[in-house]
């Protein structure tokens, strides 16, 4: 995909617009970036109301109907279902399981495990296994 900047000084807001012979789920995912209200997550953490940015969540779970967030440190309570959650986080986060989204950038390593699968660990220490259907898409990320 070709990207453009144009400066112009007798703008006065920014506009976006894209060029292209079809839409394509790069595209949508793109429009959906841009069009989002911010990237601001709100969790629960007994009764009170937190406000996390993308980059301090490491690991999102669906565990007992419930969407786990996991931070460095701590683990809160969504109340959006792990669907919504991965449009909102955008690129930097990827499904590895049907319960399952990790923030990449929050790895600390990945080992082989038993019949193929492998095991990611982030750097707070959580682990979990990427399923088979995710496994391509992981590794085409990591380049192997």
């Amino acid at each position: 995909m070709k990207v453009e900047l144009q400066i112009s000084e007798n703008i006065d807001e920014p506009y976006i617009v894209i060029h292209s012979n079809k839409m394509t789920a790069q595209i949508q995912q793109i429009m959906e970036i841009l069009q989002s209200p911010g990237n601001v997550i709100t969790v629960m953490d007994n009764d009170q109301l937190i406000v996390l940015e993308p980059s301090e969540i490491y690991m999102l779970r669906m565990e007992d109907e419930r969407l786990n967030v996991y931070c460095q440190q701590k683990k809160y309570v969504s109340g959006k279902r792990l669907y919504e959650m991965e449009k909102i986080l955008g690129s930097t986060f990827m499904r590895i399981s049907k319960s399952t989204l990790i923030n990449l950038k929050q790895i600390s390593r990945v080992e082989s495990s038993f019949h193929g699968s492998m095991l990611v660990i982030l750097k707070n220490g959580n682990k979990d296994y990427i399923s088979r259907k995710y496994l391509p898409d992981f590794k085409k990320y990591l380049g192997i």
